[in-house]
């Protein structure tokens, strides 16, 4: 149905449904949850704007209520919180219902709620994720974050916030469609989480199985460093393909552009180092943990990488592989020097000192590449799947409510 302006009603909405929906405020269809009954023995919960309700320990690795834990709300299932902390994910906070548990302790410093019977709780979770309520969230907000990085608004002006409201067959309609939606978006990333488990177990397994090795140490004629470059005189680095490139874990070598951190790098590149398809680039810090990658891109990197290049006629994704696998990682410590004491660094030098033993068959160095880049497609493929999910999510929730 499209929009009319004549009427309170979404752009989208399911068949059957006429009816104006009605502007309520938040704190005339729920009421405030507080305090508990000191049991202590409750799952410790804490809300990521990106993940929803988590425990403290998987979040933070440890439970950091402390002496505040006898504070605690206790959250029901089915009972709301508005964590009204800022993120890049939701900068004025964010709502959501407890579902997983059915008692939980959750902060006290969090808007704790539930909803009269005419209102479904998951129905206003999904409305603070519209978005749609921000612009009054902004307005109660005396100023901008704490230092502990909390919103100053307070539960008073937080049940001001007005939402509109459908007819409750209408708002299990609405809750029904995003449930399957949600499933269906946490099974992709169920299967996505299973193929890098999978390739994270064949990287251990398969390169010490190789019939024939040869050992060689990486200063054998096989890779080179590639050292700073004046990006001025080169035109290719000045061309469109010639950005800035970053590198990660779990990225390997892309485009900065497409990152969520702040861009530090300085304004004078004339010492970063240029990077073309083939080469291998890793951050001399984390290479130990796995952070480098075989370029795409032409472009540069900061001076703090180390780009390699091949010298003969090898397969750089081989050795992106090869350097993935655990042993080699532990070797990469173990020839770092320490910086501080959890701070290394590996600098070529240092690496092209290690000896590693790769396949003396090439065929056999191919088919591993073939078969490390089929899971890497079939990831990549479940990855882009996830992220037309979500942007059929984003768009349902912006057109089917007010």
């Amino acid at each position: 149905m499209t929009k009319n302006d004549d009427k309170r009603v979404p752009a989208l909405r399911f068949k059957g449904f006429n009816d104006d929906w009605a502007q309520r405020k938040l704190g005339d269809v729920t009421q405030r949850v507080q305090g508990n009954n000191n049991d202590m023995n409750l799952p410790i919960l804490t809300i990521s704007a990106k993940n929803g309700w988590m425990t403290q320990v998987k979040r933070f690795s440890n439970i950091i209520a402390g002496a505040e834990k006898k504070k605690y709300t206790l959250l029901k299932k089915g009972e709301l919180s508005y964590n009204h902390g800022n993120s890049k994910l939701a900068p004025f906070g964010t709502v959501f219902m407890l579902d997983s548990y059915s008692e939980a302790l959750v902060p006290k410093v969090y808007h704790s709620f539930k909803t009269g019977k005419d209102i479904e709780p998951y129905f206003v979770e999904l409305y603070f994720h519209t978005k749609k309520v921000d612009s009054q969230l902004r307005k109660y907000i005396s100023s901008s974050a704490r230092m502990d990085g909390l919103l100053n608004i307070t539960y008073n002006w937080f049940k001001q916030i007005k939402i509109f409201v459908p007819k409750m067959n209408e708002q299990n309609k609405l809750k029904k469609i995003f449930l399957i939606l949600n499933k269906y978006i946490s099974l992709q990333q169920r299967k996505a989480q299973q193929l890098k488990l999978l390739k994270k177990a064949m990287l251990q397994d398969i390169f010490p199985n190789t019939q024939g090795i040869r050992q060689i140490k990486l200063s054998n004629n096989i890779w080179v460093e590639k050292r700073m470059v004046d990006i001025f005189k080169e035109k290719n680095i000045r061309s469109k393909n010639g950005e800035l490139l970053s590198v990660s874990i779990s990225k390997g070598i892309y485009p900065f552009s497409n990152s969520e951190r702040k861009n530090n790098s300085s304004t004078n590149k004339s010492n970063y180092k240029k990077v073309t398809p083939g080469d291998i680039a890793y951050n001399s810090m984390r290479m130990w943990q796995g952070a480098l990658g075989v370029s795409k891109y032409n472009g540069i990197v900061s001076p703090a990488y180390t780009v390699m290049a091949t010298k003969e006629k090898e397969n750089p994704l081989f050795y992106y592989y090869y350097f993935k696998n655990t042993r080699m990682m532990f070797s990469f410590r173990q020839h770092s020097q320490g910086l501080t004491s959890d701070t290394w660094n590996l600098k070529f030098p240092l690496l092209k000192k290690i000896a590693i033993q790769i396949p003396i068959n090439k065929n056999e160095e191919e088919k591993i590449i073939k078969l490390f880049e089929s899971i890497d497609i079939a990831i990549t493929s479940i990855e882009l799947k996830i992220e037309k999910l979500k942007a059929v999510k984003q768009f349902l929730l912006q057109n089917m409510f007010i």
